[in-house]
């Protein structure tokens, strides 16, 4: 099929597009740059540089690459940034998507939009924490991509769509950029290769649910081969601390990863796990790489000097 990748040239984003190239589909990615780095993409994918904000260009845009499907990665990521301007996070995140829907609509093409399992769930939730778990959401980020998904439920109902959203936990791979939350991996790594010890906020006994870059890039390839509208959580439902991270890091790297220890940071997360059960019984989805292999390959990855592409 034909696939556009809106922020295609991001972490996620260009590795969504090596699947699809990968099993012989045509690929277009449309990202403003902001970001995301040309040098992520295949020779293979054609890039548009636009942002999903701009709902003209964004428009011309589908309309000439007529694509089937729609994976909407392009978004405002930063929760500390989406609390300090919170109208900014909206424009990006629900305007940006509502923007993605009315284009996908005039060319007929079906959404799968990359919501937050980490940001959607909130503080009092379930762990692991399954799609019926009501969202209470604690920063404007994870509430504006509650509110994107509410329109995708929307425009089913409108238009007989059949948009899906995949609910993404922590996502670490190669081509991450060392910054925010979901960056930790990729920030720990470094901070041991340059011989210095990682910080860790709080007491490190705080979890995440940590989902390797090439599981997520299956499952929307999975969510892509079915045809049904859905909402899926993409994790392992695996707590993971920042105590364990640094010692799987260290031994990684054939050291050890003391930590220092800084104050915890207002609002963060004690605990979070997504069941993504659902996405196996639905999508015959389940993760396949292990943490300690994933972590392994950052660190090779940044020993290599973090390249866009590897050969």
């Amino acid at each position: 099929m034909r696939v556009l990748v809106t922020g295609g040239a991001g972490f996620i984003g260009s590795h969504l597009a090596d699947a699809f190239l990968g099993r012989g589909d045509e690929v277009d990615v449309l990202d403003d740059l902001s970001h995301g780095r040309p040098g992520r993409l295949a020779p293979e994918a054609a890039l548009h540089r636009a942002s999903v904000t701009d709902a003209t260009a964004l428009a011309e845009i589908v309309e000439k690459v007529r694509p089937e499907l729609v994976c909407h990665l392009a978004a405002q990521i930063d929760v500390r940034q989406s609390v300090a301007d919170p109208a900014a996070d909206a424009q990006a995140n629900i305007v940006g998507t509502i923007n993605v829907l009315e284009a996908a609509r005039a060319a007929g093409a079906r959404v799968l939009f990359a919501s937050t399992g980490g940001a959607i769930y909130g503080r009092d939730a379930v762990i692991p924490s399954d799609e019926e778990q009501r969202p209470e959401p604690e920063a404007p980020y994870g509430t504006a991509k509650f509110c994107a998904e509410q329109y995708i439920g929307l425009f089913n109902r409108l238009y007989g769509t059949r948009h899906a959203v995949l609910r993404l936990a922590n996502v670490y791979g190669p081509r991450q950029d060392p910054a925010g939350e979901a960056g930790v991996i990729a920030i720990f790594c470094g901070a041991v290769l340059r011989g210095e010890r990682p910080t860790v906020f709080g007491d490190g006994r705080q979890t995440r649910d940590y989902v390797h870059v090439a599981d997520v890039a299956a499952a929307f390839v999975a969510a892509a081969g079915s045809p049904r509208a859905g909402v899926w959580n993409v994790g392992t439902g695996v707590e993971t601390d920042l105590l364990t991270l640094t010692g799987l890091i260290g031994r990684a790297a054939g050291t050890v990863a003391d930590p220092v220890f800084a104050p915890a940071r207002p609002g963060e997360l004690v605990r979070s796990a997504l069941d993504a059960s659902r996405a196996a019984r639905e999508l015959g989805w389940r993760p396949s790489v292990p943490l300690a292999e994933g972590v392994k390959s950052v660190y090779e990855w940044a020993r290599a000097g973090s390249p866009d592409r590897t050969a």
